[in-house]
């Protein structure tokens, strides 16, 4: 099958991780206002940002890891290992946004900084806990900067039926997602909050670039039109990158943007992030295809040691998304009490950095550490009976002991390989 070739193309895409990575540095980068640094991420230079990047590979890495699942042990098996993972995304938080309000809340009482609570959306947590912590369980609170792990929960809980599609019918499939998007767009759905508002992040719009991440995992490159694999369309991708990285200037810059008409600066500034703007989704997309023109699969650059930090935090990504939104606040707080100097944003920003990379390395070491101790115990020789003597009988219980050993071993690096692409 031409899906089952592909999800096995994709296994050691170090490209995924690589970029998982750089979505959460970017997003906790972004997470620190007043904060020089945040000016490299990607928000800066066009219309897509760190979020779309995060949603997109999250979709790519769910299709892979669970697709392979459903075609080797069955839909019902994939679908659970997915209820499983969306289960621990809940939980994740549940406690993030537990432990992250009464850390704000506390510190604004202790530092007499009440407008940290009007910042970061918890005032209605201090007046009405109970009920706050109510809606927080079905995933309508608007406490800062978690919105995007809210979204990766919804989407996740819808993808086994997407995805049981996207294996049978990938042109319905995303025929179906663009539909939903445009539905959402023209008729204003979206998720309530509370106490009031919409989602930040549309997920009826924003399960597009899921559903495209889930897609360019079960489709080959080969398959592409002719058209797209050309110079002239390279060139019309690279021109709209252009043309996205000028507005955003202009949009940026009052001088700069008055050298434009007002209809055209007014057609892509506010950028609208909350439903997922069509002309940031193409950027997204333009963005993937170049980039996947510049760097492919095989590129001997993605096996430097440059890379390793940010590969470790793409394959630990929950544990350092949720360490990252702590920091992010830690860092904010920081500026607002010290002198909030260029060398002290980007102090801060660099160690905010540094902690999220100790938390996937440790992670990582401490999960292999779990797995040899397992193999180690699975290998273990059985003791044997007095009745046994010492000739081919124990021969037969090392080689049996040989061949599960040899098993658990290959189970390993598949369950491995599953865990860090899921995470």
């Amino acid at each position: 099958m031409n899906i089952k070739l592909n999800l096995a193309v994709n296994d050691q895409d170090l490209r995924l991780n690589l970029f998982l990575g750089l979505a959460n540095w970017f997003l906790f980068l972004d997470h620190i206002p007043n904060n020089v640094v945040n000016l490299i991420t990607s928000r800066n230079y066009g219309f897509s940002g760190a979020a779309d990047l995060f949603v997109f590979v999250s979709g790519y890495t769910a299709a892979t890891v669970y697709g392979r699942i459903m075609l080797e042990r069955g839909v019902i098996v994939g679908a659970t290992r997915i209820f499983k993972r969306t289960w621990q995304l809940y939980a994740a938080y549940i406690v993030l946004f537990t432990s992250y309000v009464v850390s704000i809340g506390y510190i604004a009482g202790q530092y007499s900084a009440p407008d940290l609570i009007n910042e970061f959306n918890i005032s209605a947590f201090i007046e009405h806990p109970v009920k706050i912590l109510y809606h927080a369980l079905f995933l309508q609170s608007k406490a800062l900067n978690l919105d995007v792990l809210q979204l990766y929960i919804v989407l996740m809980l819808f993808l086994p039926p997407a995805l049981w599609m996207m294996m049978r019918r990938p042109a319905l499939t995303m025929a179906a997602s663009l539909a939903l998007y445009f539905g959402a767009r023209t008729f204003g759905w979206n998720l309530a909050s509370y106490p009031d508002g919409d989602w930040y992040f549309n997920p009826f719009c924003w399960q597009l670039l899921f559903v495209f991440g889930a897609w360019a995992a079960l489709h080959r490159a080969q398959d592409t039109p002719r058209f797209l694999r050309s110079a002239i369309a390279l060139d019309l991708a690279i021109a709209y990158l252009i043309f996205a990285f000028v507005m955003t200037m202009a949009g940026r810059f009052a001088a700069f943007g008055q050298l434009f008409p007002a209809w055209l600066l007014d057609a892509f500034n506010p950028n609208d992030k909350e439903n997922l703007a069509p002309y940031r989704a193409l950027h997204f997309v333009v963005m993937v295809f170049v980039v996947t023109r510049f760097i492919s699969k095989d590129w001997q650059g993605l096996k430097s040691t440059m890379f390793d930090p940010l590969i470790k935090c793409g394959e630990q990504s929950l544990a350092v998304f949720c360490v990252g939104v702590f920091l992010a606040f830690i860092g904010h707080f920081t500026l607002m009490i010290s002198s909030g100097s260029v060398l002290t944003q980007i102090l801060v920003s660099a160690t905010g950095i540094a902690i999220l990379t100790l938390v996937a390395y440790y992670i990582t070491w401490s999960k292999e550490q779990d797995a040899r101790k397992t193999v180690t115990r699975s290998t273990e020789p059985a003791p044997l009976s007095a009745e046994h003597g010492v000739g081919q009988p124990q021969r037969q219980d090392r080689h049996i002991g040989d061949d599960r050993e040899h098993d658990q071993k290959q189970h390993q690096e598949r369950q491995d390989t599953a865990y860090h692409l899921a995470d």
